[in-house]
């Protein structure tokens, strides 16, 4: 689990003074390639930075500017409108502060974030995003920023983590089919990794606790076609299914789309459940029945860490920094 400590003290140019042999001065000097210190003196201090991997604190010199602050917000994929919605809160949150934010979309490709991450390392005061790379890889890459991780437990005391639980809302979403007659229910997981998804483990207990068999589930890519598509292969599987819960509302509107051109009327012959509560839901026929969660709240959660990584500040207890999840009942089911 995660720690709540504070975390290590981030290095300072006194460190770097102190490593070099020289004054703060020089070191200011050297970094800001001044003229007036000899090249062996510049070379040592730009040693001794690299060494302790220091950066200038931007934000420091922000605190009499504040419009100079900058924040990478790294998105895996602007084209999903769950992660256009968490970053149009995070915007406002962090314009609330009076800083600026650049949003890099990784396209959900560990190359591609890695190339990301050193990109914006020299140019913004703190990360915050969703990131899959290994932590002590995101820790050379982001050379000592401050770092939060949506949706994903840190485990050293380098970064800090907003959480989602959306277990409850899973359950809850079960026990509706259940509660409604189904006893036949299936799942679209995505399938853009190896594993299961957190979402599947949370779906398998709520079915277990409803005493139903969770087996009948399939892989779906995390777009509408792919929504359809999977639909079509489960129940070509599964055909006495009377209801399908999604990995998100995306997969969920393709399963839509896929149950009209099956001839399966929802929710009469096919109830319909997705995840994250997108208003996208609300303007397809029938809307959609979702497990919605806050991301307004993910975006603005988001901006308040970063802002106490930067002043110092102690972190928010850690029940604060989990986004809860609820069941929005929708015509869908």
């Amino acid at each position: 689990m995660a720690s709540s400590g504070t975390g290590p003290r981030r290095v300072t140019i006194d460190d770097v003074a102190e490593a070099a042999g020289v004054s703060r001065q020089t070191v200011s000097r050297a970094l800001n390639d001044k003229g007036e210190i000899g090249a062996s003196t510049k070379q040592r201090v730009l040693d001794a930075a690299l060494e302790l991997g220091y950066r200038p604190s931007r934000f420091a010199r922000g605190l009499v500017r504040q419009d100079t602050i900058s924040v990478g917000l790294v998105i895996p994929d602007l084209l999903n409108p769950f992660f256009t919605e968490v970053a149009a809160a995070a915007l406002e949150a962090a314009r609330a502060n009076g800083w600026h934010v650049v949003v890099y979309d990784t396209g959900d490709r560990a190359e591609e974030e890695r190339a990301t991450l050193e990109v914006i390392s020299t140019q913004v005061d703190a990360v915050v995003g969703y990131l899959s790379l290994p932590e002590d890889e995101i820790d050379k890459l982001t050379r000592g920023l401050p770092v939060v991780l949506i949706d994903r437990e840190h485990r050293t005391e380098r970064f800090r983590s907003i959480r989602i639980d959306g277990e409850s809302g899973v359950h809850a979403a079960i026990r509706h089919l259940a509660d409604a007659g189904h006893r036949h229910i299936g799942m679209l997981d995505h399938a853009e990794r190896s594993r299961p998804s957190i979402r599947h483990e949370w779906f398998d207990t709520a079915m277990a606790a409803c005493a139903l068999d969770a087996s009948a589930v399939a892989r779906a890519d995390q777009s509408v076609e792919g929504g359809e598509s999977a639909l079509e292969d489960l129940l070509a599987r599964h055909p006495d299914l009377t209801a399908v819960f999604t990995f998100n509302d995306i997969i969920a509107i393709g399963a839509l789309r896929g149950a009209r051109r099956l001839g399966r009327r929802v929710p009469r012959d096919l109830a319909v459940i997705g995840f994250d509560g997108l208003q996208l839901g609300t303007l397809v026929e029938p809307p959609l029945t979702t497990v919605a969660l806050d991301t307004r709240r993910l975006g603005v959660l988001a901006v308040d860490q970063a802002a106490r990584l930067l002043t110092g500040s102690g972190p928010l207890p850690g029940d604060e920094l989990t986004v809860g999840a609820e069941l929005l009942v929708r015509e869908s089911s």
